[in-house]
This record gives structure tokens, sequence and C-alpha cells, in this order.
């Protein structure tokens, strides 16, 4: 069972608007429009930062009119390259409540996201066009569906891929990765 299981491809884009373009024709339907404010924590009793391939994160988001918390541990775990997570993701009801609990119980934050996402879903495939403060502009496809194995969902990313003929940059690691790496690079140059 993939419940709790996300799967989903990251990549650098130079051009919204043209595969905005492409999800129109290809009949893909808008979802939404939000500004997200994720804020990364370390935990006080485990250093999520130890590791040379972060393997875990723990985030609180702030969506203005809605908030939640979640936990993603990346799989392999160990593995440079990720092809998967464990996501327990939950709506809150008072994120500052559970930010002065955060404080409380000594968990730190690493890093803060602030993206504007505008959401399209074509067949089970979630696409996500980012602008990010600090880092620019991105696209992630999710896979929403019911595939049996990781393999599967992926397949029907790159299917999704092939089909919006998706003019793509680099691959990435997740915004809160780059930020981090971007403050330490920033760091030593000082």
């Amino acid at each position: 069972c993939m419940k709790h299981i996300e799967v989903e491809q990251k990549f650098h884009l130079q051009n919204h608007a043209e595969l905005r373009e492409r999800l129109e024709q290809e009949g893909a339907r808008k979802l939404t429009t939000t500004h997200q404010v994720d804020v990364y924590y370390n935990a006080p009793h485990r250093d999520f930062l130890s590791e040379p391939d972060i393997s875990e994160w723990l985030r609180l988001r702030d969506e203005g009119s809605k908030s939640s918390i979640t936990y993603k541990r990346y799989l392999p775990l160990k593995a440079k390259i990720k092809t998967h997570c464990d996501e327990f993701e939950s709506e809150l009801s008072d994120i500052e409540a559970m930010r002065k609990l955060f404080t409380a119980l000594d968990f730190t934050a690493l890093v803060t996201v602030d993206k504007n996402r505008e959401e399209w879903q074509l067949d089970d495939v979630v696409i996500a066009l980012d602008t990010i403060k600090d880092l620019g502009a991105f696209v992630e496809f999710e896979y929403k569906g019911d595939a049996d194995t990781v393999d599967e969902a992926h397949r029907r990313i790159n299917q999704c891929i092939a089909r919006l003929d998706a003019k793509l940059g680099d691959t990435h690691t997740g915004y809160p990765h780059q930020l981090i790496a971007k403050r330490r690079a920033n760091t030593k140059e000082s």
C-alpha cells in the first residue's frame, strides 16, 4: 500500500508560462494557487543534518487559511539518490501553539521556504509550478494515483513529463536542501 508514500520528481524550470500553456493544451485542470511558508525543524534528540545526505525533515506549513505538520523520511536511507519518502502529514488547528510546543521541546528552526505555488492535475499527476524566494522557478511532479510500486509511480510521472514535452532543467533536491546548501556556500565565502 502506498498510502503514506510520496513519489515525486523535481526540476529547475526556466519558463512557467510555457509549461502552463502545455498544461492547458493537454486539458490539465488547475487546482489551486497558494502562498506557503514552510519552516523546517531539527530535533533535539537526533540531528537531521548529521548525515551527508539528509534523510528526514519535520515541517510546519502555514498557508494562511490552513496549516499542517509533516514528517518526511526519504528512502532508501543513506542513499545519495532518494526515490520516494514516507510522509506523515496532519492539519493543525493552531500553528502558533505548535511553534511554541517545538520551542518548549528544544526543536530548532533550520530554514524557511517561502513559496508561491500553482497546482495543476493531469490524470494521476499533480504538477506544481513553484517560485521560491531566494531560489527561483521550479516544477514538481507528484504521483497521486493508485500505483502498486514506487517504480510504477515514477513511470507514470515520466509519461506525464513526456506528454507535456516539458523543457526541464536539472533535477534537484528539495527546497530546504538547496537553501541550506546556499547558506553554507555563502558562509564559506564570507
